[in-house]
């Protein structure tokens, strides 16, 4: 499972085995050893396992949890209101959204999925004020 999901999120994201192992290697601990292409491609391919350190750090890299990550859960699931409100960087097609874009999706995406809907009684309403003027 494990070799599958990774695979999955790395091409889901369009990253070369060299781009993750760049990414992977930001974050290295004292006396950690870089990662490397060819490594990462034995773990997609099973042929290697790798460490708790390397899949803690590709869970953080890809925003999944572990459990996902190694198929002991079979969906992530992410508020997406609580996406645009936390302090997390999200980036759109590459390019980081501003504080202000990501208030205005979230506000987007809250009324579309939310919207407001009128009754007959709201229109009653409406017809009565416009006739007092």
């Amino acid at each position: 499972m494990f070799p599958d999901r990774l695979r999955e999120l790395r091409k889901g994201r369009n990253i070369t085995l060299e781009n993750l192992a760049e990414e992977m290697n930001k974050h290295l601990e004292p006396g950690q050893k870089p990662n490397t292409a060819a490594q990462i491609g034995n773990w997609e391919r099973g042929d290697r396992s790798p460490s708790y350190i390397e899949v803690r750090k590709l869970a953080d890299f890809f925003n999944v949890s572990m459990d996902f990550l190694v198929g002991r859960a079979m969906s992530e699931k992410t508020d997406l209101s609580l996406l645009f409100l936390s302090g997390k960087e999200i980036d759109f097609n590459g390019k980081p959204l501003t504080d202000q874009q990501r208030f205005d999706i979230f506000q987007y995406v809250n009324s579309y999925l939310n919207p407001v809907s009128y009754t007959a009684e709201d229109d009653e309403r409406s017809n009565h004020q416009e006739s007092l003027f």
